[in-house]
């Protein structure tokens, strides 16, 4: 097992918490991206091989992901303005990524309108979510069908956008409304090993009922990564720039979710009531800018 591999993905991991983070750019970041789309895509081609290749790239992506979950919902619950200025501050920041992308075709008036169609979908399919009254952690536990189907989807679109450097997988889990569900599910992961190690098991049961959640939700995230690779490999490798016109309509929509979500319009409404938290909101825009450029600039291939 690659121990360098493990550690690389450990940070994709934390990136796959954070909304507006990609977890794709922190792929092309430690330099694994094209190694895995490559090793997912054509996997029935050298299963041993790609399993040796994605196995630590998966455990590492897994303890990244259970060693911040909590503290990330925690933030967003008790920081909500500052935590979703930030987030929307990391999705700006992959605008010059996305313009590089989009640069090395010449521009043509048509291309907007793979922008403005992917941007209303976004808008279309976060309609359903946006209600200011909905718990922040929608589904508290799998209690039927409809519960089951909706982190399947959830994980069907979240996991395969998520594919795309520039794209995170948890604005899209925050545009569907399922955030908190997913991540409440995963940090409740370690509350339900807690209670049998010591022998509660009815807390164990209760709790299980919320971690079975992750069971669709990883269902979708397969049937997303094994439909959606193949398409992502042919797709960047025949139109690449093409394909970032899309992604800018998208990361405009997530943009226009999170601000709503975080309330920044209600601010913004009494501007003369609200100085010093939009002076706050502009600086955790700025910081989420840089750390996104800064993460996204070193090794890009």
């Amino acid at each position: 097992m690659s121990i360098i591999n493990v550690i690389k993905s450990f940070f994709i991991g934390i990136a796959l918490v954070i909304p507006g983070l990609s977890g794709s750019i922190f792929a092309v970041v430690v330099g694994l991206y094209e190694d895995i789309i490559n090793a997912v895509s054509s996997f029935s081609k050298d299963i041993k091989g790609n399993i040796k290749f994605l196995a630590p790239v998966a455990i590492g992506c897994v303890i990244g992901i259970l060693a911040s979950t909590k503290a990330v919902l925690w933030l967003c619950e008790n920081y909500q303005l500052q935590s979703y200025m930030f987030f929307i501050g990391l999705v700006l920041g992959s605008a010059p990524l996305i313009w590089r992308k989009m640069s090395k075709i010449k521009f043509n008036p048509v291309y907007l309108l793979l922008t403005i169609i992917s941007f209303a979908a976004i808008l279309l399919t976060s309609s359903g979510s946006s209600d200011s009254e909905k718990s922040y952690i929608a589904i508290q536990a799998l209690r039927g069908l409809p519960d089951f189907l909706t982190l399947l989807f959830a994980g069907i679109i979240s996991v395969s956008l998520m594919m795309i450097p520039g794209i995170s997988g948890s604005v899209m889990l925050m545009v569907l409304g399922q955030y908190g569900t997913v991540y409440n599910a995963v940090g409740s992961a370690l509350d339900f090993l807690m209670y049998v190690i010591k022998g509660d098991f009815i807390a164990a049961s209760e709790c299980f009922m919320t971690v079975a959640l992750i069971i669709p939700f990883l269902l979708g995230a397969l049937i997303g990564i094994v439909i959606i690779a193949k398409i992502l490999s042919f797709l960047l490798k025949k139109w690449e720039s093409l394909v970032y016109y899309c992604v800018l309509g998208l990361i405009s929509g997530a943009i226009v979710v999170l601000a709503l979500e975080g309330g920044i319009v209600e601010i913004a409404a009494d501007f003369s009531a609200n100085v010093l938290n939009i002076f706050i909101s502009i600086i955790f825009i700025v910081i989420g800018c840089v750390c996104t450029v800064f993460l996204d600039n070193p090794k890009e291939k």
